[in-house]
């Protein structure tokens, strides 16, 4: 989410009960009605050093249906896998010989959302 999409899609409500950290006001709302075309997530990955925590939901039929998932510093994904390898296997992502949905699709080739505009891969 960077800084102009949230400008873009904010609604200038405060951020909604979800929890997230970067989840513009109102945004939830426009996520549900995009799902009506199919399955939407978000999420959000805030790792240094190897340490961090993770935010997940999907979206389907205009409706929250996992999450808002949270894993805080310091403690292990459940066995389920993290939140946001749970948010991709809900949105049809298979995982590799490594076992990884993020990495299966590739969310790993950049680490900052700004790197993802120039690549073209958004």
């Amino acid at each position: 989410m960077t800084d102009e999409l949230f400008d873009a899609v904010t609604d200038g409500s405060a951020v909604g009960p979800l929890g997230f950290w970067r989840l513009p006001g109102g945004f939830d709302t426009l996520l549900a009605q995009w799902s009506t075309a199919g399955p939407v997530g978000y999420a959000e990955v805030e790792h240094f050093g190897g340490v961090g925590e993770q935010r997940a939901a999907v979206w389907a039929d205009g409706a929250l249906v996992l999450g808002p998932l949270y894993v805080p510093e310091g403690q292990s994904f459940p066995s389920a896998g993290s939140p946001v390898s749970q948010a991709l296997r809900r949105l049809g992502a298979v995982a590799g010989a490594d076992g990884d949905e993020f990495l299966a699709v590739g969310l790993d080739r950049h680490r900052h959302n700004e790197d993802w505009i120039p690549s073209g891969n958004l």
